[in-house]
């Protein structure tokens, strides 16, 4: 007896689609899976085999022969312990085979037959719409709440499932319902004093998404201002949503909740190794620069990561996403991320206060050094910081996060008009074909770039980062015209290209 099943594997965040065939023969009893499953799916044959039982069907003393086709694409996980299951049932008599099919089926099975949490099914239901449902464990109903788009049927158990197939009973499940997003917990920027420059900053940073490098001496709130920035962000698209719940979904060491409905802030440690940044392992996982995706990637002390691993973030700055290449497969995930570094300006942390710092010229380039051109390129803002003084703590209200978001959001809505028929969203992403019919300069603007352009040496990619700064900095004054003021702005924030390199 003979019969075929419907699943899903991932191949990076792609999901294909799998056969589940099932082979019931006269034979010496056996029990075997092919089509290059890992240990997790060749563990299955005892769950099968006691789920079957403990629902209370026999299980047949025949030769067993389970085949997931693709032959050649690895699979990975519990979630083929269902349609296992089913198959054999249906090989036995016990459901019609006609009625396993147009359907798909995911589900790791308990030694009593309940259906258990799937790790990693996110992508493999938020793929293109179809009508085949999808039969999946009662337990993944809250992160796949989101996916409207497509029909799934929850269930508790194997039994359920054999009812369902056998008479059309579907058990009324209580499902989750996603509530309003709560107010951000993340501190204000109300909370920080004498630094209303470098808010100005991060606002052209947030409302432009330009990738920015924060200098200053230890205790200057490099740190803080930085966790800071996802509350002046604005806030996920539906879409968006469900693109970062694909990527979370698969990190399984992350015990995150899902959906992701907010921004991600991610921070790792200087120590974090190049495949801890970049994703990877046998078979490959995101990392923090996907995980990072949609929202900020934060580096402390930046010049104390590993120089190769600083190296791998080129592709995903300039591209968006970071290919993963193995032996026999490519996977790419998406890592579009707002990247903002946080250094000291020299070994010791304190230059250029002559009263701490005894740190020479080339020590300091040195250290600095560190920092490739080719990375430095690719950060449009360079902002510093100082120590606040007394002064500072007595003074009236600050820039809150709300007034700061209010400016980030006015700047993003100029941006939507203006891509509205692009690929593109954002002014950090206006591709250098483009950027003479949206970066459109007065006379003033143009002159004063070309003799900052003549007498910098910066490279061409520095020059098409300060027109899209410029370009931000116009659209937060509401203006269609880059003007002497927001190019002399954006200047100013090239601080590594005329402090340090020259």
């Amino acid at each position: 007896m003979f019969c075929k099943l419907i699943s899903y594997c991932l191949n990076g965040l792609e999901s294909v689609q799998v056969g589940v065939e099932v082979d019931l023969c006269d034979g010496l009893p056996s029990f075997d899976i092919v089509g290059l499953p890992d240990s997790a799916v060749r563990e299955s044959k005892e769950r099968v085999k006691s789920a079957i039982k403990n629902s209370g069907y026999d299980f047949p003393i025949k030769r067993i022969t389970i085949n997931l086709a693709p032959a050649d694409i690895r699979k990975e996980g519990s979630l083929y312990d269902l349609p296992i299951a089913l198959g054999i049932l249906g090989c036995m008599g016990l459901i019609n085979p006609s009625h396993l099919k147009e359907k798909i089926f995911l589900g790791e099975l308990a030694l009593d037959g309940a259906l258990h949490h799937v790790s990693g099914i996110v992508p493999l239901v938020y793929g293109p719409r179809h009508p085949t449902p999808y039969i999946v464990p009662l337990e993944n109903a809250t992160e796949l709440v989101i996916a409207r788009h497509q029909t799934c049927l929850y269930f508790h158990s194997l039994k359920e499932v054999v009812t369902y197939l056998n008479t059309d009973y579907l058990p009324i499940q209580p499902l989750p319902i996603l509530q309003p997003t709560p107010p951000s917990a993340l501190e204000d920027y109300g909370d920080v004093k004498g630094q209303e420059d470098v808010k100005r900053g991060l606002v052209i940073a947030a409302a432009g998404h330009h990738n920015t490098l924060l200098i200053g001496p230890p205790g200057c709130g490099k740190t803080m201002m930085s966790k800071r920035l996802p509350t002046i962000l604005p806030p996920l698209s539906e879409e968006e949503q469900i693109e970062l719940t694909k990527i979370y979904s698969l990190a399984t060491y992350l015990k995150v909740p899902l959906p992701i409905r907010e921004r991600p802030f991610r921070a790792p440690h200087h120590t974090t190794s190049i495949a801890g940044l970049a994703g990877g392992g046998s078979h490959p996982k995101p990392g923090e620069l996907s995980l990072a995706h949609l929202g900020v990637l934060f580096l402390d002390e930046l010049l104390e990561f590993n120089k190769k691993a600083l190296e791998t973030m080129r592709q995903p700055l300039e591209d968006g996403c970071i290919t993963l290449a193995r032996s026999n497969d490519h996977m790419t995930f998406p890592s579009k991320f707002l990247f903002i570094a946080a250094t000291n300006p020299c070994p010791c942390g304190y230059y250029p206060d002559t009263t701490k710092c005894h740190c020479d010229l080339p020590s300091i380039r040195r250290y600095l050094g560190k920092l490739s051109g080719p990375l430095l390129d690719r950060v449009d803002i360079n902002l510093e910081m100082h120590p606040v003084s007394f002064s500072h703590f007595s003074v009236g209200p600050c820039l809150t996060s709300a007034q700061m978001r209010e400016c980030v959001l006015k700047a993003r809505a100029c941006q939507d008009i203006r891509y509205e028929k692009e690929s593109f969203s954002s002014n950090h992403e206006i591709p250098a074909h483009l950027l003479s019919l949206y970066c459109p300069l007065t006379p003033e603007a143009e002159t004063l770039l070309k003799t900052w352009f003549d007498h910098s040496g910066a490279s061409a990619r520095s020059y098409t980062r300060v027109l899209r700064v410029a370009r931000t900095i116009s659209d937060l004054k509401a203006q269609q015209l880059i003007d002497e003021d927001a190019m002399c702005e954006a200047l100013s924030y090239r601080l590594l290209d005329r402090q340090f390199w020259n």
